[in-house]
């Protein structure tokens, strides 16, 4: 019985980073952003890919309590007459 588990454990892995990769792809997520998409239950296979290494864990930026915090996929400059995205790549 305790293979079964395992496996089941493993199917769930799967199918949670194939989510993961079709719906973000190598951008940083949040676990509410999983809730949104419909999944359930996968705190275990999540925690099971942090393990492994399959995916990296960041923390939740925090900031002085009633400030503002921000994360961009780009480095903008705010200049006094525009705006510049001055990391523009491929994926942009």
């Amino acid at each position: 019985m305790k293979y079964c588990s395992y496996f089941s454990r493993l199917a769930k892995s799967k199918q949670l980073l194939n989510v993961i990769n079709k719906n973000f792809g190598t951008l940083a997520f949040c676990r509410r952003w999983l809730d949104r998409l419909g999944q359930e239950k996968y705190l275990l296979a999540l925690k099971s890919l942090v393990d492994n290494n399959v995916i990296d864990a960041y923390p939740p930026l925090c900031d002085i309590k009633g400030s503002y915090t921000a994360q961009y996929e780009h480095t903008i400059l705010l200049r006094p007459t525009c705006k510049e995205v001055i990391s523009r790549g491929n994926d942009y």
